[in-house]
């Protein structure tokens, strides 16, 4: 079972590198628990772009639901994330129910259907991003505000809507919420076209906004040492974000961030919490 968790350490650290960093500081007998949930979670994000047509996508969801809750044993033990997440279910209960919520709500990955408002975003961010940061708090045995979790998932569900737009205006997917589009009078072809107008500048300009007050959000609350661990992977959020304003900034394509800025920050905000947000 041990080599379970290490593939998924393994898949986090290739998948996503600043979660990776982030759990490094986390207790070592916690690790392998926030691993587990790390690569749950990119596995399910990462359906959209390994099954590209509808049909495929619900049945690897409705697998992992059925995973989940137990129905596919023999099929599970087989598979590394789902043999890890098999055996923390015995120790931490509680984090079932949400990850059953967090397959149902990606969901909406594998439709093409438009996010509809920024509320129907921000619903969608604390379903899965801010799960996350939730479950994971909660495994390194610290209960957390629902405005923390909330206001992370935000930030970190902006981010990756603005990281990811060429990916998704390819594919005709529409992350960027048709009201805030509406509201600065944005045709959604422009964004499959990957035409950087003004208007969808503005628009993007304001889910920015958005995500850095988010940030803020997050720093504005005292968080236990014992947790800070899990919020670590937002730190290099806020110097990314502002990035996106200065002049030549192209939406199709997001400036890069060197891995080792991006560790830097990570550290730093190891040392010092509150400079998450600056």
């Amino acid at each position: 079972m041990k080599e379970s968790f290490a593939y998924c350490a393994d898949r986090v650290r290739d998948a996503d590198r600043d979660r990776y960093l982030a759990a490094l500081f986390a207790p070592a007998d916690k690790r392998g628990a926030l691993f587990a949930l790390y690569a749950f979670d990119v596995e399910i994000v990462q359906v959209r772009e390994l099954a590209r047509e509808l049909m495929p996508g619900e049945i690897r969801l409705q697998w992992w639901r059925e995973v989940l809750f137990g129905e596919r044993a023999g099929e599970a033990a087989a598979n590394p994330v789902a043999a890890a997440l098999t055996e923390i279910f015995e120790r931490y209960a509680f984090i079932r129910d949400p990850l059953v919520d967090m397959v149902e709500a990606h969901r909406f990955d594998i439709h093409n259907e438009p996010m509809a408002s920024v509320e129907e975003l921000l619903c969608y961010a604390s379903r899965t991003a801010g799960a996350v940061f939730g479950l994971a708090a909660r495994l390194l045995g610290g209960e957390i505000s629902q405005v923390v979790t909330t206001e992370s998932g935000s930030a970190q569900t902006i981010a990756d809507v603005l990281s990811r737009l060429p990916r998704h205006a390819a594919r005709r997917q529409l992350y960027v919420p048709l009201d805030i589009l509406r509201h600065y009078g944005v045709d959604p072809e422009d964004v499959f076209a990957m035409r950087a107008t003004p208007a969808l500048r503005a628009a993007l300009a304001e889910l920015r906004l958005r995500a850095r007050r988010s940030l803020e959000g997050v720093v504005a609350v005292e968080i236990p040492e014992t947790i800070q661990p899990v919020f670590l992977p937002l730190a290099p959020l806020r110097q990314w974000l502002l990035d996106m304003e200065k002049p030549g900034y192209d939406p199709f394509q997001p400036p890069p961030v060197a891995p080792w800025r991006r560790q830097w920050r990570i550290w730093r905000a190891a040392r010092s919490f509150r400079r998450i947000g600056t």
